[in-house]
């Protein structure tokens, strides 16, 4: 199964959009993301649904940040693209005959949903400022200079 990694591309933008410090327009975070600008579109419509960015049209306009990184969570942002699924575990058969499978299938649903809600405590506890410092320690032990932050 393939993996969804709009909440990790999503994190990315945000905290190039912090560091940049002027609006990003989509084909900008298209770039960061590696992905298409149209792409970028929906994941800010969610997010500017949720008031955590704004745009503005026209030169000069792009994409910006609204709200304090203190104020955004990683599971407001999980919240804002979708609550896209956090694991890609299943079941074999969703409504197998089977009783052995059908007792598997408990055990296992309950265990997915124990993980998926400590995985979602976990995220509503980090902010963007905490991976903001966090970029700002490693950026400050790697000796790179500002225009490797902007590699797009």
């Amino acid at each position: 199964m393939k993996r969804d990694g709009r909440l990790s591309g999503v994190l990315h933008c945000l905290l190039h959009m912090a560091e940049l410090g002027q609006p990003a327009t989509s084909a900008w975070l298209a770039r960061a993301m590696q992905t298409n600008p149209v792409v970028v579109r929906r994941l800010m419509a969610g997010l500017r649904d949720a008031g955590f960015v704004a745009s503005a049209k026209g030169h000069g306009g792009g994409w910006v940040l609204s709200c304090s990184l203190e104020h955004i969570t990683l599971r407001d942002v999980h919240e804002a693209v979708g609550a896209p699924d956090l694991l890609a575990v299943g079941h074999r058969e969703e409504s197998p005959g089977c009783l052995v499978e059908q007792a598997v299938n408990s055990a296992l649903e309950q265990a997915y949903r124990d993980a998926e809600g400590a995985l979602l405590s976990r995220l509503g506890s980090i902010t963007l400022a905490e991976l903001a410092r966090d970029f700002h320690r490693r950026f400050a032990a790697s000796g790179r200079s500002l225009a490797a932050v902007s590699h797009v």
